[in-house]
């Protein structure tokens, strides 16, 4: 592989034909369900779905045997599934099956990605916005670009980098999926509807994480697990005066706050329960300390800190940065991010409220059992309330974390040449605070399968927060590393 003429190709592609539909994506306020429950009548998904298909489409024909599929389930978001068949030669091929009739036993890699977004936030810059793209200093603005719409495009770049040098790659297929952002919760009924179609893939490329920084390619080895729910503090059937009513009703707010507390201890953040509590495996604490080494203060400094707040530890210790990654991606925590029953401060009157209810994220452990954390904090919030409140904590589900098995020898030496002939260092490797259901989802049916789990969500690029951006310099050498790991996919032994 000339690996200068596939950066030369991935400049051109990201500058001509993917940051200009990338643009006009962003523009498309297609929120997923949670978000927006009505997708289907606002068509905001569908239009999203349709310029990608039409994109893919269009390349796809420089790949021959490619085909393209939009799926659609009832009462489901549509996933675009894309087929491109391999050119390895022979050795790669037991048996080329038609789909449906037979086990597809042909190498195969599996790319993932989603086109659903997160909602609006406050607080982006002046002359930026959620659907407002805006190219600056190589950065593009907006929701949705980083995270995740970029996948499809740097997937079928790597396959076209491929193709102009003749270079063989196995058969691909590629899921872009469109409930990403609500825990995918359509995606396992279209892997099941699709497993036929899909084969036992030997590895997984995902595009949907982080970096830890913008110089190097970053393998990310775990992900956190999730609980999501309300919780609700009734106390009343309706508002009262608070001079008629304080000091006799109690207030919900206090009766939440004090329910909070038994999971949380509320000076120091750390997580009261012990069944959300997992040990951290030797060889995540050794990489933990390996980028705390390659980011130094980065790991914390680059957190848009209000004021004189300072990091929920200590950061003058011996190894406090280790300390802080591990507080991001092997232990739990707590995030109130969304409040009920209030009005806002100017609409505020003498009233005491009859109900709190507050929006609970629970970050778990990446091997922690989401059902298991899921019974636990829900029993803990709801037994023998103070005052005999009324509380319901309605937690539907839990979406497991992802624990990377260990690299085979080939990927391990595939990914540190291609960061170093990418960005002149070696590979790094670091867990994310952050969840992708897909990954823990597909760790379960395949566990024989390799993973590369990457992406470029590095510092400042805030994914669902404002001022979301792509760095597009860091995707095109990604999209670069990408396709030189397909390469050696073909290749390796066997």
């Amino acid at each position: 592989m000339n690996f200068e003429r596939i950066t030369k190709f991935m400049d051109r592609i990201w500058d001509d034909e993917i940051v200009p539909v990338l643009t006009d994506y962003i523009k498309i306020p297609n929120k997923s369900p949670t978000f927006d429950p009505d997708w289907e009548t606002h068509g905001h998904m569908e239009k999203a779905v349709t310029m990608f298909a039409a994109w893919a489409n269009a390349k796809l024909k420089q790949l021959p045997g490619s085909s393209l599929e939009v799926v659609r389930l009832k009462g489901r978001t549509p996933v675009i599934f894309i087929e491109v068949p391999g050119n390895a030669g022979a050795s790669a091929k037991s048996v080329a099956t038609a789909y449906g009739r037979a086990t597809i036993k042909e190498s195969t890699v599996l790319m993932y990605g989603h086109l659903d977004k997160q909602p609006e936030m406050l607080g982006w810059t002046e002359g930026t916005g959620p659907w407002q793209p805006v190219l600056k200093d190589g950065k593009l603005y907006g929701r949705g670009g980083a995270d995740d719409g970029y996948a499809m495009f740097a997937s079928i770049a790597a396959l076209l980098a491929l193709k102009q040098q003749g270079i063989a790659h196995g058969r691909i297929v590629i899921v872009i999926e469109a409930s990403e952002e609500s825990g995918s919760p359509d995606l396992p009924f279209y892997i099941d509807h699709l497993s036929a179609r899909i084969g036992t893939p030997d590895l997984v490329v995902c595009l949907d994480s982080g970096a830890g920084n913008y110089e190097q390619l970053w393998l990310t080895t775990s992900l956190r697990g999730m609980v999501m729910g309300n919780l609700t503090v009734r106390v009343l059937t309706e508002g009262m005066h608070s001079g008629a009513a304080s000091g006799i009703a109690p207030s919900s707010f206090r009766i939440l706050r004090a329910l909070l507390s038994r999971i949380e201890d509320e000076m120091t953040g750390r997580m009261r329960l012990a069944d959300l509590f997992v040990e951290i495996p030797r060889d995540r604490q050794s990489q933990a300390i390996e980028t705390a080494a390659i980011l130094g203060d980065e790991v914390w400094s680059g957190i848009p800190f209000a004021g004189s707040t300072k990091p929920m530890a200590p950061t003058n210790s011996a190894n406090a940065n280790a300390d802080l990654i591990l507080e991001k991606t092997w232990r739990p925590q707590l995030a109130v991010t969304a409040m009920d029953g209030y009005p806002l401060p100017a609409d505020g009157g003498n009233v005491l409220l009859p109900f709190s209810t507050a929006k609970l994220s629970l970050r778990l452990p990446p091997t922690l059992e989401a059902e298991k954390a899921r019974a636990a904090v829900k029993t803990a919030l709801e037994r023998d309330p103070p005052h005999d409140a009324q509380v319901t904590f309605d937690v539907p589900r839990g979406d497991n974390g992802w624990n990377a098995p260990a690299l085979a020898p080939w990927l391990e030496t595939s990914l540190n040449q291609a960061s170093l002939a990418a960005f002149g260092r070696p590979v790094a490797f670091h867990g994310e605070g952050g969840s992708i259901p897909f990954m823990a989802m597909l760790g379960m049916k395949f566990p024989g399968t390799q993973f590369v789990v990457a992406g470029v969500l590095g510092p400042h690029s805030n994914a669902h927060g404002p001022n979301e951006f792509l760095h597009i310099p860091f995707a095109k050498k990604l999209s670069a590393c990408i396709a030189a790991v397909l390469a050696d996919h073909a290749q390796r032994p066997r």
